[in-house]
């Protein structure tokens, strides 16, 4: 993709061993100027309170430089997770990077 869109692409299980580097990604994409980032949750397969934490933090990090949030291809398990705490309610979850490409078309 171009320099507008930066795709970040957390590996395994993000929890509080992670969450720095997470957070680290976000800020520095936020820095370089990006307008909209993808979280692509392909290859996590378990995510903690902490990592939920971590995406909240990066949620206000990007909503306070008006930057565009997305998350696609969770599991079922961080899916369940984002329910039970109704923080589905705050993310914009896809369920894939087509669908993505999708909604930055229209």
């Amino acid at each position: 993709m171009n320099s507008v869109v930066q795709i970040i692409e957390p590996e395994g299980i993000l929890d509080g061993t992670k969450t720095a580097d997470f957070q680290h990604q976000v800020e520095q994409s936020v820095e370089s100027g990006v307008h909209t980032i993808l979280v692509d949750f392909q290859q996590v397969t378990f995510m903690d309170s902490s990592g939920l934490g971590a995406l909240v933090k990066a949620l206000k990090t990007v909503k306070a430089a008006d930057v565009k949030f997305f998350l696609c291809s969770v599991n079922e398990q961080i899916r369940m997770l984002f329910e039970l705490t109704s923080m589905d309610d705050y993310f914009t979850i896809l369920s894939n990077r087509e669908e993505f490409t999708q909604q930055l078309n229209s």
